[in-house]
């Protein structure tokens, strides 16, 4: 039984992503499951730190961008979903290749949801497992007004 209680696709999740940090950092969405959404992102010069790895910042935007996408197609029109808290933790360093993000639900609830987002190299090896906490939010109504204001994400 699919969670998404919105439109979803693959073209209408890419085409959210222009002029944001998502377009910038290259991520794309790659697959579109029942329960889980995946996105993939370059590990080159603009998401290495100076070391030459992947930064861990970029990892939790990777982390952040797939979790809180999914969580606002998870919910009715009436409302929308902004990120609470984030935790990740790097486990192993890439230099190059795509890194691929998998998100999927660990809590739905009325007020938050919990997703699970893990990261991994093209050999499917662990890089980054990340948790981030949603608050769910009604759209306040205009005043004057009871229809809620429209927002797309």
């Amino acid at each position: 039984m699919s969670i998404w209680k919105r439109e979803i696709n693959l073209d209408l999740l890419n085409q959210t992503s222009k002029n944001t940090m998502i377009e910038h950092l290259q991520i794309k969405y790659s697959e579109l499951g029942e329960n889980y959404i995946c996105a993939t992102m370059p590990v080159c010069h603009f998401t290495h730190q100076p070391l030459g790895m992947l930064h861990g910042g970029a990892s939790v935007v990777l982390a952040e961008t797939l979790g809180s996408v999914a969580a606002n197609f998870c919910v009715t029109e009436d409302s929308y979903c902004v990120g609470l808290d984030i935790n990740a933790n790097h486990v192993r360093a890439m230099r190059s290749g795509m890194v691929i993000g998998k998100a999927t639900p660990i809590h739905l609830g009325v007020s938050t949801q919990v997703w699970q987002i893990n990261m991994t190299d093209e050999r499917e090896r662990l890089v980054c497992t990340s948790r981030l906490t949603i608050a769910v939010k009604k759209h306040r109504s205009t005043k004057g007004n009871s229809t809620p204001t429209r927002e797309m994400l």
